[in-house]
């Protein structure tokens, strides 16, 4: 029957320990990060009202205590609050990189699928009618495999690897389309070192001969150019094709772009999408230059 009472009164001290011991923290805390000219203020009105209400002597003693630990311990406590705080940030922006890089991750996967199975069903039909040609779309697949998988693994890429593969790529499309297919490259050397996300150059090319050459009977020609302008890279992917239909999406392919160049550039990259006099569509990628990697 008396164990009842005992457990209670044991609980009612824990609690009002861990209470006593909480707002200590909390004072203690408050001592180290407010500023002395607050602090100031706080005495003097503690004062006050000590004098008001005939509590000098306590008034007194709260001022030389605080006082005591705000000089002796508030540094330290300070420096740790500081450090607790940095962590805390830290962790925070770690795991925004992280979320970021499965997103990038996400998006990057999303990589048209039909591609490869139509490579391989060409490269079967071809075997019967053209072994040789076969056996040279066969080694540029190889080349576009060697070169993509990599890239789609990891979250760097340069321009010049872009180019590289979009090459591989675009040999297999002429396979495809044959004449009806033509390719220029206007990329001047220098530029092959520019960092540049991996698989939007080929999104671009993709893109391009889906919605551009591959409605127009005649085919056309794809031009892949890149230039600075203001220390911004402009990377653009034209086409003579049918051009634009201004009343459609835009597609996963673009759309997948643009949340890609947030993700990594924020506002300071852009997807543009131009029609040009002379018909066809124009896409640029334009994003910050820099000559290397590890600028």
């Amino acid at each position: 029957m008396m164990a009842t009472p005992i457990n209670r009164a044991l609980d009612f001290v824990r609690e009002a320990v861990s209470e006593a011991s909480t707002l200590w923290w909390s004072f203690f805390d408050w001592l180290a990060l407010v500023e002395w000219r607050k602090l100031y203020v706080t005495w003097f009105l503690v004062f006050v009202f000590g004098i008001s209400f005939q509590l000098t002597e306590p008034a007194v003693w709260f001022i030389l205590i605080s006082f005591g630990v705000k000089v002796l311990a508030g540094g330290k406590r300070r420096a740790e609050l500081t450090a607790r705080e940095a962590a805390d940030k830290a962790n925070v922006a770690t795991l925004e990189r992280r979320l970021m890089e499965a997103q990038m991750a996400t998006l990057q996967a999303q990589v048209e699928p039909h591609f490869l199975f139509n490579t391989l069903a060409l490269i079967g039909q071809l075997i019967e009618t053209d072994p040789k040609e076969a056996a040279r779309v066969h080694a540029h697949l190889i080349e576009y495999l060697r070169s993509s998988l990599p890239q789609m693994r990891s979250g760097g890429g340069t321009l010049g690897k872009q180019v590289e593969l979009s090459r591989a790529y675009l040999a297999i499309m002429q396979a495809r389309m044959k004449e009806r297919l033509q390719v220029r490259f206007e990329v001047p050397d220098f530029l092959g070192s520019a960092p540049f996300p991996p698989m939007m150059l080929q999104t671009l090319i993709e893109n391009s001969i889906k919605h551009g050459l591959e409605p127009k009977v005649a085919g056309g020609t794809i031009t892949v150019r890149a230039h600075v302008e203001v220390a911004t890279l402009h990377v653009d992917v034209c086409d003579d094709g049918v051009g634009i239909n201004v009343h459609a999406d835009e597609g996963v392919g673009l759309a997948n772009i643009r949340e890609r160049l947030a993700l990594l550039y924020g506002k300071d990259a852009e997807l543009v999408i131009e029609m040009p006099p002379g018909g066809g569509a124009c896409a640029s990628i334009r994003l910050p230059y820099r000559m290397t990697e590890f600028d």
